[in-house]
């Protein structure tokens, strides 16, 4: 038997209520014009963490760079460099000279 399909009306509300950190997607950026994004998240999170480390984590400027390494980068590859991070083995430079 197929299962039937419920009009909008019928759908209860917790079914249909928006997610509360939605998805988007990043917008163009010149530097990175080509398709593979790779470069594109790694230099968000770099830009990221050095953002944070000179003007604090409630700096609303540096929430662009947040969002756009979500939204390109795999979740394993930022649990591997926040690991690497907080052991200080991390090859880029996130620190404020």
């Amino acid at each position: 038997m197929s299962e039937e399909i419920k009009p909008t009306s019928e759908v209860p509300a917790a079914e249909t209520a928006a997610p509360e950190n939605p998805l988007h997607t990043v917008g163009f950026d010149a530097r990175f014009p080509q398709q593979n994004q790779t470069k594109h998240c790694w230099q968000s999170y770099v830009d990221y963490h050095k953002c944070i480390n000179l003007k604090g984590e409630d700096f609303a400027p540096c929430k662009v760079f947040w969002r756009t390494y979500s939204s390109l980068c795999p979740v394993d590859w930022v649990e591997k460099w926040d690991e690497q991070r907080e052991k200080g083995i991390f090859p880029g430079n996130v620190n404020v000279e």
